[in-house]
């Protein structure tokens, strides 16, 4: 009897079919709606019993003439085309074709979809599975080499599935709020919106609106932060998308889709700080003003780029494509290469533009920013695909320290090129020292950077740069120093010739090496160069003190000589001679030298104290002679005294200020 009813359901349910399916497909949904209905009837009992129907559909029509009701035609196996009238029945279709058909059915409600498929976080739980399921089945297919055919209908679903989850992936990076649901867990967030927004002038969704001005962003000074641009949520949908691709042999193409989905966020990102695209050839032809605008820009924004934002797009990446190498290196790289490579370009043209002496401030402070992040970038670019990165980050270090160097050689020729023109007015400093002595003193507020320049340890290999030893006056940055202190030496005393008065051009030589030897002092030069070079140069302001003295003054200090009183001394109409002799070269001197400049207020009385030690004591013993004479008497007649050599020797080297 149970066999009997058994039987009986199978007839009522092939019946069903026949009536209500009017295709292949529909007749499938037929089959399996009631397979998993109830377990008597499973697939192969129903078409074991569409066998035995069609058997006896032929043994009828066999028979003798006797007319008999058509028997129910057979169902159609699901695989194969729709039997042609009067053909043979087909063989049952294998458990792996109605798979293919199933899912075939299952993937495509949702591939055609007008929304997206994680906005319900439920449709996309299900069709994941039938990813899965779709994955293993072309793998097993694939195994087997036995059905080309369904192969092949199979790896075709698999790409239609594939590009429907990269349309998911990027909608879901772009436009994470679109997706409703967020997946339980996940990782923590360091940043939040607000923090993007400070960061880079705006939420990431800005960088998807309308072709309105880009706002600037703000400075900021501390870069110990990460942003995570997606929520946890988004970052495990994603990550649910990324390992299915990768499974299904579809890595790359899920890296080239999270690159061009994360780049417009970066080329956003790096335009909100205000850094504009610029060729060399650019660079090359701007004026030094908007130059310096520009790296006074850059510098910052190249921090914000490589310390900021580069290490959170590999955070970033690192998540969604957690366990999946190497392709979230590639997509790393990929989305950050080109706004990094336009950074390094510009510190490329800027090292291999012009090397003027007043651009060495600006190139030092991008050579320290470069080389300061240097080693922080070994963990963000370790893989091999953005190694070549992180050699162009420490290309560009070396090339803008060859630049230094270059900026230092172009000095030494400034030196060496400046004229010798015009004398400077009164033996005064000359513009060139004062440039020069400024230059040096405020490019040694870079002292450790110069150091480690002029020692050829560019970047140091990505490690902290050696200590500056503070008494070794024989570095390489102490021994260029030096070159350039003699070079300057020589180029004040080819000026100091085109005095015609030789006692002007020992002023000339002692007001700049005065100059010279205060500046040194008073900075870290003194270190630099050391104590014996300062010695040194207080010897020739000293020779050349000495050479003004007896250039200007030997003579009168020889008209003053009398002799000694008595016996073969100089009568009193001789010194009378030599009286009015000194009154005329000192009131010449006296008309000159009070022009002249002593800048040094220690230097001008030292100079002073030498001359009156050598003319006031032979003055003084002169008058006092002629006072003595009997000759002279009471008729003599002094025109200054003492007292009014003294007081003009003491207006002399006054210059405008007098």
């Amino acid at each position: 009897m149970a066999e009997d009813g058994e039987e009986k359901l199978l007839a009522t349910v092939q019946h069903i079919v026949q009536t209500l399916g009017s295709s292949d497909t529909m007749t499938e949904d037929i089959l399996k709606v009631f397979s998993n209905y109830d377990g008597r009837l499973s697939l192969d009992k129903i078409y074991a019993a569409r066998g035995a129907a069609a058997a006896a559909a032929a043994a009828a029509a066999g028979g003798g003439g006797e007319r008999s009701m058509p028997a129910s035609p057979p169902l159609p196996p699901p695989p194969q085309a729709a039997a042609v009238p009067g053909s043979s029945a087909r063989p049952p279709a294998t458990s792996i074709e109605r798979t293919v058909r199933t899912l075939d059915r299952q993937i495509s409600q949702f591939v055609t979809m007008d929304r997206l498929i994680w906005a319900d976080s439920g449709d996309a739980d299900t069709f994941l599975e039938a990813v899965d399921d779709l994955i293993g089945t072309v793998q097993e297919l694939d195994a087997a080499g036995t059905n080309r055919a369904l192969l092949d209908r199979a790896d075709e679903l698999l790409s239609r599935c594939m590009a429907r989850l990269e349309d998911e992936f990027r909608a879901l990076i772009e436009r994470p709020d679109d997706a409703a649901p967020a997946a339980p867990g996940g990782f923590a967030s360091d940043a939040s919106d607000d923090d993007v927004e400070g960061f880079f002038g705006g939420t990431h969704d800005d960088a998807y609106g309308d072709d309105e001005p880009i706002p600037v962003a703000k400075p900021v000074t501390d870069y110990d932060v990460v942003i995570d641009a997606l929520s946890p949520g988004s970052i495990a949908n994603v990550h649910q998308i990324s390992r299915r691709m990768v499974d299904a042999g579809f890595g790359r193409e899920c890296a080239e889709a999270y690159a061009a989905a994360r780049r417009g966020f970066v080329d956003e990102s790096v335009a909100r700080l205000g850094v504009r695209p610029r060729t060399a050839e650019e660079v090359h032809a701007s004026t030094w003003e908007d130059l310096e605008f520009d790296i006074a820009r850059w510098i910052p924004a190249f921090n914000m780029v490589f310390r900021i934002l580069i290490p959170s797009e590999r955070r970033l990446c690192d998540r969604v494509f957690d366990g999946l190498a190497p392709f979230g290196d590639l997509a790393f790289i990929a989305a950050v290469r080109t706004q990094a490579l336009q950074l390094i370009s510009f510190g490329d043209a800027v090292s291999s533009s012009s090397r003027s002496p007043e651009r060495l401030f600006r190139v030092v402070d991008m050579y320290e920013a470069v080389r300061d992040i240097l080693p922080d970038l070994d963990p963000v670019f370790s893989d091999p695909y953005s190694a070549a990165l992180r050699a162009e980050v420490s290309a560009v270090c070396n090339t803008l320290g060859s630049s230094i160097k270059g900026i230092f050689m172009e000095l030494e020729n400034l030196i060496r090129r400046d004229p010798a023109r015009v004398a400077t007015p009164g033996g005064g400093i000359h513009p060139i020292t004062r440039y020069v002595m400024n230059y040096l003193r405020a490019a040694c507020g870079s002292r450790q950077t110069l150091e480690e320049v002029m020692e050829g340890d560019f970047s140091a290999g990505g490690r902290a740069a050696a200590a500056v030893d503070p008494d070794r006056p024989t570095s390489a940055l102490a021994v260029h120093i030096a070159w350039i202190m003699d070079v300057l030496q020589k180029n004040l005393d080819t000026k100091s010739k085109l005095y015609r008065d030789p006692a002007l051009a020992c002023i000339f030589l002692m007001n700049n090496g005065k100059y010279v030897i205060q500046k040194v002092n008073d900075s870290e030069l003194g270190v630099l160069l050391g104590d014996d070079w300062i010695k040194q140069m207080a010897t020739r302001v000293r020779r050349w003190s000495m050479d003004y003295q007896r250039t200007t003054w030997g003579k009168v200090t020889s008209v003053l000589q009398i002799g000694a009183p008595g016996v073969g001394g100089l009568p009193a109409k001789a010194m009378l001679q030599k009286l009015r002799m000194f009154n005329t070269y000192f009131e010449e001197i006296y008309a000159v030298q009070s022009e002249w400049v002593i800048a040094d207020n220690q230097l001008r009385m030292d100079i002073r104290s030498a001359v009156e030690d050598s003319v006031m004591p032979v003055y003084a013993a002169l008058i006092a002679r002629l006072k003595s004479a009997p000759e002279t008497g009471r008729d003599l007649y002094i025109k200054y005294t003492p007292e009014d050599v003294e007081a003009h020797i003491r207006q002399l080297f006054e210059g405008a200020a007098k």
